[in-house]
């Protein structure tokens, strides 16, 4: 009896290792026929690399506010003149703070801060027989703006388009600020080199980036004052050399994202200058 039981000490570990093998065998085989059968029902996990990076699920970015038509890596202050860069100068009005003011004849605009101060900016206005004068308000705002032309524009020049979707190849720039019911408009351009020039439909433009340091600065109901072409000059010859300060962009806001135009379309209204 002793050496039986002996016997079977010695064979226990085979058995146990018998046992654990054939489980290790059962459970591989149920975890293949699991996964079989979540293929078959359409419910099998996906792999990691199937889900979109952080990258393919953010929005796509906006056109730069950098304007074309500057020299590479200039951008629009090496064709705007130094006389109608963006600065802070002395500026004496009875208007109040928050006021655009239009100097047509000497195509700058300026914005009134107070305390015998404003921003200057440099625009271009209306080629001879469209200039105009007057007071309107902002009735709106809108970024990176599409472009209807206004009928008047599609009588005198019906080959236009009667629409173009907003971008970095849009007429109308950045940024628009539209005046009261008229078809006029403050808006910027994709062509700088048109700054301190006559050459719209009655529209002012400034660069890109100006526009839209104004446009963060005002407000639909802002008032707007646009001076005959014949005015005298609001600012002192030679001021802007004594004592004019460089401007920091205002404070950036989120902004919806905007359609861009195609090449195609920025190709076609790049010769379109004189037109809005």
């Amino acid at each position: 009896m002793a050496q039986n039981f002996a016997g079977n000490r010695r064979q226990s570990p085979r058995a146990t290792n018998a046992l654990i093998y054939a489980g290790a065998l059962l459970l591989a085989l149920a975890l293949v026929s699991s996964a079989a059968s979540a293929q078959v029902l359409g419910y099998a996990a996906a792999s990691q690399g199937s889900f979109p990076s952080d990258n393919m699920m953010r929005a796509p970015a906006r056109p730069a506010l950098s304007d074309e038509g500057a020299d590479e890596g200039e951008g629009s202050s090496a064709v705007v003149p130094e006389r109608l860069r963006r600065a802070v100068i002395a500026f004496n009005t009875r208007e109040a703070p928050g006021t655009v003011i239009i100097d047509t004849g000497n195509t700058a605009l300026y914005y009134v801060l107070g305390q015998g101060r404003a921003i200057r900016y440099g625009v271009g206005v209306g080629r001879e027989g469209f200039t105009w004068s007057g007071v309107q308000t902002i009735s709106r705002k809108a970024e990176w703006p599409d472009w209807h032309p206004p009928a008047e524009m599609i009588a005198r020049q019906p080959y236009l388009p009667r629409f173009m979707a907003g971008g970095a190849g849009n007429p109308l720039g950045a940024r628009a600020m539209y005046l009261g019911s008229s078809v006029y408009r403050i808006h910027g351009t994709n062509d700088p080199s048109t700054i301190g020039k006559f050459v719209s439909s009655g529209c002012i433009r400034l660069t890109n980036e100006d526009v839209a340091d104004l446009f963060s600065r005002v407000d639909v109901g802002t008032r707007v004052v646009v001076l005959p072409k014949n005015s005298p000059r609001l600012e002192a010859r030679g001021q802007e050399a004594r004592g004019a300060i460089p401007v920091r962009p205002a404070a950036a806001q989120a902004r919806p994202v905007m359609t861009t135009s195609s090449s195609g379309r920025q190709a076609m209204n790049l010769s379109m200058s004189s037109l809005y």
